[in-house]
């Protein structure tokens, strides 16, 4: 497949959280979302360790059932709609997009699982952090790989409330992985994404000290 012609600066500096346009009309390809998982699998990884698994959803059914879970999450956690002059606001305009995303969650084209071997919660701290740094430098790149591809994503968590019950509508051993979050899969409306406003490094970064 084709990729952007995007530099690695641009790569980086305009993958975004895309939401509202995503294309829930178009399938992705399954040998497409293998190559983007191809390039996942580069990513370094605590003691070469490779804990990961990762399930793929495209099956309706399946996307149906988590939806539902997924939007419960988020109607607990998001609570009401703020008022029209809030959402004017570059919060309310976040707020709007993901409740898009919510009450659309079964149209996306693919469901992105990754995992990990074991129940974190048993682990001690520091071998927790090893395997979330692991997910989450593969994730991360799984979502570099399908920018280039033109594609979007979005890193969700809210489904994990419901760990459980997801485990088992995908067979998941709940006992033995561990999922560690859900990343939203689709071709984009256009591929013209661009860097998002962020503070002055200044502002967040220190030198030697606090």
């Amino acid at each position: 497949m084709n990729l952007l012609p995007l530099d690695p600066d641009q790569l980086l500096s305009t993958t975004r959280a895309v939401r509202k346009r995503l294309d829930f009309d178009r399938p992705v390809e399954r040998e497409v979302i293998e190559e983007c998982m191809a390039m996942a699998l580069q990513a370094p990884t605590a003691s070469n360790s490779q804990p990961w698994q990762f399930v793929i959803v495209t099956d309706a059914d399946t996307k149906l059932a988590i939806a539902e879970l997924y939007r419960q999450s988020y109607a607990a956690y998001a609570g009401p709609m703020p008022e029209a002059e809030a959402l004017a606001t570059p919060q309310g305009r976040m707020r709007t997009s993901a409740q898009y995303l919510a009450d659309r969650f079964h149209e996306v084209p693919a469901f992105v699982i990754p995992c990990v071997s074991g129940r974190l919660t048993e682990l001690p701290a520091d071998s927790q952090s090893a395997m979330y740094g692991s997910i989450v430098q593969a994730g991360w790149s799984f979502c570099l790989a399908a920018r280039a591809r033109s594609m979007g994503t979005c890193w969700t968590t809210l489904h994990l409330t419901y760990e459980r019950e997801v485990a088992e509508i995908l067979g998941i051993p709940y006992a033995e992985v561990t999922q560690t979050s859900l990343i939203t899969l689709g071709y984009t409306l256009g591929t013209d994404f661009k860097a998002a406003a962020r503070g002055d490094l200044s502002e967040v970064v220190r030198w030697n000290h606090w």
